[in-house]
């Protein structure tokens, strides 16, 4: 078990004798935008110090580390790699690292050509109802990926995102909920990426940070 980053809140009911909230182990599970790289920023930073300020008691696990200052923080970013590799990994790298909670944010690495959304789709179907026979009580975030200036080839996202949201509304159960997680909206490719139009420089990485913190926060606090 490689839990990286473990951030704690102690509260005053603590010191009343009552019990502290379990630790919510989460488990980022997506291509390089969740990765991070030495020439583009990782949301994964910013969002762990929104957690944290917000009294989110969790620890991020994996079995890929990034370092920080403020120690490693794990999980299962995979450059150059698609919905379709993460569904196949998925199972190994739980059984390795449980979580009870899961950020999946896959949707790059096609090709408008390969017309990817329906494997896409099945791919996410595949990892919740993996995820699901693990652990039934396993809560999902999936997200709405950002858009690409990197076009055509990326021109299929926004079809993506639709069929994204349709999938989570059939999969959603009161005991077994699947969140829908919009970055999509207000993410500008020409403002927040790099100069490849796909990966998120600081400002990207933020806003991205933001909207998972929002999400997060809501349904685990």
């Amino acid at each position: 078990m490689k839990p990286l980053f473990a951030l704690s809140l102690v509260c005053l009911s603590a010191w009343l004798g009552a019990a502290e909230p379990a630790v919510t182990r989460i488990m980022a599970v997506g291509d390089s935008i969740t990765q991070g790289g030495k020439t583009f920023a990782a949301y994964r930073i910013p969002l762990a110090a929104k957690l944290q300020a917000a009294g989110v008691r969790f620890v991020f696990v994996g079995s890929q580390k990034t370092d920080t200052p403020q120690g490693p923080l794990w999980h299962e970013g995979y450059g150059g790699k698609n919905a379709e590799f993460l569904a196949t990994i998925l199972e190994a790298r739980l059984k390795a690292n449980p979580a009870n909670v899961l950020m999946l944010q896959a949707g790059h690495n096609h090709f408008i050509e390969e017309k990817p959304v329906a494997g896409i789709v099945a791919a996410h179907r595949e990892m919740i109802t993996t995820a699901r026979r693990l652990n039934p009580k396993s809560i999902f975030f999936v997200a709405q990926v950002i858009p690409s200036g990197k076009l055509p080839k990326y021109s299929y996202i926004p079809e993506l995102n639709l069929a994204l949201a349709a999938l989570v509304k059939e999969l959603h159960r009161p005991e077994q909920p699947v969140y829908l997680v919009d970055l999509a909206t207000g993410f500008d490719p020409a403002k927040d990426t790099i100069a490849d139009l796909v990966h998120p420089n600081t400002a990207g990485a933020e806003k991205i940070a933001q909207r998972w913190s929002e999400a997060l926060t809501k349904a685990l606090r």
